[in-house]
């Protein structure tokens, strides 16, 4: 699967009842690891070279929870398709991402959880943006 796949099934799996901003911010969270190089950058290997890809970092174990095997929207993660309106959405936004089209307005969030939730890596972490039902944190 390519980069723009990876990509907007994260966001649809992430963020698909949060709306268009809730989905953008998703995709800039993503962008902002990828450029990071950091730990939940994902890589890939291209010419013998380890390079940073976006799917990958999509992809990294236990980083976004819809590629998680147990998680419950894995399913319908790996079997939207684009007749799905959602999806479509989704695409569109993986799209500007991917392209430099979609600019960072998370204030350069690398995290995020629901509301419903407060992980340990949270704990003395101060929220730089949020939307619906998302929280989101910059790596200090």
């Amino acid at each position: 699967m390519s980069d723009l796949d990876i990509l907007a099934r994260t966001i649809y799996g992430e963020a698909r009842g949060e709306g268009t901003e809730g989905m953008e911010a998703v995709a800039c969270v993503v962008m902002n690891r990828y450029r990071s190089h950091k730990w939940y950058c994902g890589y890939t290997w291209m010419n013998g070279m380890k390079v940073p890809s976006v799917a990958q970092t999509c992809l990294k174990h236990y980083q976004f929870s819809c590629w998680n095997k147990n998680d419950p929207n894995l399913d319908k993660v790996l079997k939207v398709t684009a007749e799905n309106k959602q999806f479509q959405e989704c695409l569109l936004i993986a799209e500007r991402a991917l392209s430099g089209e979609l600019q960072d307005f998370t204030n350069g969030a690398t995290h995020y959880h629901t509301n419903d939730m407060k992980p340990y890596w949270a704990k003395d972490k101060v929220p730089c943006y949020a939307i619906g039902n998302h929280i989101f944190y910059k790596e200090n």
